[in-house]
């Protein structure tokens, strides 16, 4: 299946080598108003397919009052002027409404956020960063190597009370420590599919991405067919299946019979395991993980604590919330009102807040009266948005437990403070397991301990809500449409190429892994996407306060030997005197920026933010054992960075200078292997050199031209 889809979109003439192009992409609030300005900037005359904008992200930021609707009339125009689709505000969760409007069988779509997946659908979605949207944008393509492909053979039939989340996350957790999912594309295939719903494919199908999956596609049927019906696109439709004969790079074997109700504990999605066993060891997990937790939080305010959530041997949380892509489909909602049936929800409990996905799912549910009933449990139906998954909303008290149906669980995602001594805890689970708990009064309680008469509710989908509401101009363009830019909207500063040497300060390096989330957080500081030297300023700043200080100080003196040629820092004059000695040319050929070091980089969302602020900031380069995933290398590349990756033992320190002579030729040359020469006292006194063995991996030709112009923006402005 993924060789046929790929053959089509595919615009080289080698199979090997894709050159993709997509039927349709789509961005949220969080990303595009920087991806509308990298690709005004890079020379954008029209959108060339269906480009939807969803404002589904910063409806309700914690800060920055009229900045998120600056953004919204900034998309607004753009989709004016350019010609693309616009979803306003609590309308929809962006890939709830490319489900119910944009996909079909054998089609390809582009999304600016890492959960773009619409597999079950037949459309092979992939979630990168807004570089690769950008190059869609100006009509070019999507550049990779032919991807591995995983089967993943579903058999048997989940248990009453086991949901989508549970086989998503017993997926994860078999998979992504082992990276066995990594950067591949999942063919789900077997006979466990026929018995599952649309809805709960969806369910399994969105969570792939914390698999680290590059993307996924599964077998189509006549539920398939009906849902394309239903939603108005039935001629969409075709069989889908591997042919005979067909071959894996590997294979998942999942007996959805036995899949037990999960946890996914925190820090990460893939800390899952069943409930069952999570109790049975509760003590032991509990401690390793508030230990971890600690270390996050630091000595600020009390002490981090989960133990405290032990009570009489269970364990009891404090909030619970079903959002998003992920939890807040009608067939989950559905299960929580039959399970807290005849319930009340004491106003002295834990609280139970619902975002169903789309206002097509929320007029259903007050139609068959589910709204009503989950009223009277005391449940809050919200808004249409993705707001605690981004954490902009329902932030929990300090050292307080949320259980969510969502996408993620990593540190701080739920919007905590560590740095100012707020910490709290999320876990993912399913809706149904939430529901229990919830009933249980807040004691961890998994769906199948309960006995529960689950009603047959079906989804009937309206498409007045749309037709009335969403403002489609595709193909309908004004060139003279004046942009409003509100006053938080700024320009991309100014990026400079690389020299003939390019010479490394040492800003931050850590251990272990460092997420997006880290590198940029979710919630408030978002509220400032929009200007990027503002949003820059949070840069690291849950996990270390510093690193924006140490990275503007670098920033500061490639400004002075930029301009004047010689820098004011004795050590650093030094330095570059005994480069030009060594390795010829001038001061003035050497590019001086700042780089991050750690063991893992990038795991997480696709905002580019987790690059473009490092550019923002003086970065020119990384150095890693591993690259979390392709979206956040590509961001590196796209942004002008050095994605350097070695299998040696990184020791490097905040302050070491490191030196890549000849950089220029690497590139221009095609050449793959880097030494990083690692430079201090040393180089001062003639001595040789401390050398790391790199890698740059695989680059494209395109991808070379753009680390050498020193971003995508300054290599369009080249071609142009």
């Amino acid at each position: 299946m993924t060789y046929g889809i790929l053959k089509i979109h595919n615009h080289s003439r080698d199979m090997e080598r894709l050159e993709l192009k997509f039927d349709a992409l789509v961005s949220p609030d969080n990303n595009y108003v920087n991806i509308l300005q990298t690709a005004r900037a890079s020379g954008i005359e029209r959108f060339p397919v269906p480009y939807v904008l969803s404002n589904c992200h910063h409806t309700l930021c914690a800060v920055g009052g009229t900045i998120n609707e600056d953004d919204h009339v900034f998309g607004l125009g753009n989709v004016e002027k350019y010609g693309g689709i616009f979803v306003p505000p609590y309308r929809a969760v962006l890939h709830q409404y490319m489900r119910e409007i944009m996909a079909g069988c054998g089609m390809m779509i582009l999304g600016s956020d890492s959960h773009t997946r619409y597999g079950a659908l037949g459309t092979m979605g992939i979630g990168e960063g807004g570089g690769e949207v950008v190059k869609q944008l100006l009509d070019r393509t999507y550049d990779l190597a032919y991807p591995p492909v995983i089967a993943v053979r579903l058999t048997g039939k989940p248990r009453p009370g086991v949901g989508p989340q549970d086989v998503a996350l017993a997926l994860v957790a078999a998979c992504f420590k082992n990276h066995f999912n990594k950067n591949k594309v999942l063919e789900f295939v077997g006979p466990g599919i026929r018995d599952l719903s649309m809805e709960y494919r969806m369910g399994i199908d969105v969570m792939t991405t914390e698999s680290a999956a590059l993307s996924s596609i599964w077998c189509t049927d006549e539920k398939t067919e009906e849902y394309l019906s239903e939603h108005g696109r039935g001629e969409e439709y075709r069989e889908m299946r591997p042919e005979e004969g067909a071959y894996y790079d590997g294979l998942i074997e999942i007996d959805l019979s036995e899949v037990e109700c999960m946890i996914a504990l925190p820090f990460h999605p893939s800390n899952a395991m069943p409930i069952r066993k999570f109790k049975e060891n509760m003590e032991e997990i509990l401690g390793g993980i508030q230990e971890e937790g600690q270390k996050i939080k630091g000595t600020k305010g009390e002490p981090f604590s989960l133990m405290s959530h032990m009570r009489d041997g269970e364990f009891y949380v404090d909030q619970a919330l079903v959002s998003g892509c992920s939890g807040g489909m009608f067939e989950n909602i559905g299960a929580m009102a039959d399970i807290l049936r005849d319930y009340g929800i004491p106003g002295n409990g834990l609280s139970l807040g619902i975002n169903p996905a789309s206002l097509p799912v929320m007029e259903d549910l007050m139609n068959q009266g589910l709204g009503a009933q989950l009223a009277l449990c005391g449940a809050t139906l919200r808004p249409c948005i993705c707001g605690p998954c981004f954490g902009v909303t329902d932030v929990p008290a300090n050292n307080q437990v949320s259980i969510r149906h969502m996408t993620r669980n990593y540190p701080n995602r739920e919007g905590s403070k560590p740095g100012q001594g707020q910490m709290a805890a999320a876990c993912l689970m399913d809706a149904r397991s939430i529901a229990a708990t919830v009933r249980n009064g807040g004691r961890l309680t998994a769906a199948t301990e309960l006995e529960v008469d689950y009603r047959q509710w079906k989804h009937h989908f309206n498409p007045e809500i749309y037709r009335n509401q969403v403002f489609d101009n595709y193909k309908k363009g004004n060139p003279e449409k004046t942009l409003t830019m509100g006053p938080n909207i700024a320009d991309w500063p100014r990026m400079y190429p690389l020299k003939k040497h390019l010479l490394l300060k040492v800003a931050g390096a850590y251990e272990g892994s460092v997420t997006t989330d880290e590198l940029i957080p979710s919630g408030e500081a978002s509220s400032f996407r929009s200007n990027p030297e503002k949003i820059s300023d949070y840069m690291m700043i849950s996990r270390d306060g510093e690193y924006v200080e140490r990275a503007k100080a670098v920033r500061g003196l490639e400004t002075e030997l930029r301009e004047k040629g010689t820098a004011g820092d004795e050590e650093l004059n030094r330095i570059l005197g005994e480069i030009v000695r060594r390795y010829g040319g001038s001061v003035r050929d050497i590019r001086l920026g700042s780089v991050m070091v750690s063991h893992q980089i990038g795991d997480g969302s696709s905002r580019e933010q987790a690059a473009s602020c490092q550019k923002v900031l003086g970065g020119y380069a990384n150095i890693a054992n591993e690259y979390a995933t392709k979206r956040y290398r590509s961001n590196l590349i796209n942004w002008g960075m050095l994605p350097l990756r070695t299998e040696e033992r990184l020791t490097l320190k905040e302050g070491d200078y490191v030196l890549i002579p000849d950089v220029e030729s690497i590139l221009r040359e095609g050449k793959t292997e880097v030494e990083a020469r690692i430079l201090g006292s040393e180089i001062q006194n003639s001595q040789k050199s401390t050398v790391i063995k790199c890698t740059l991996d695989t680059l494209t030709e395109k991808e070379r031209q753009i680390l050498l112009a020193g971003g995508l923006i300054n290599y369009y402005k080249e071609q142009r």
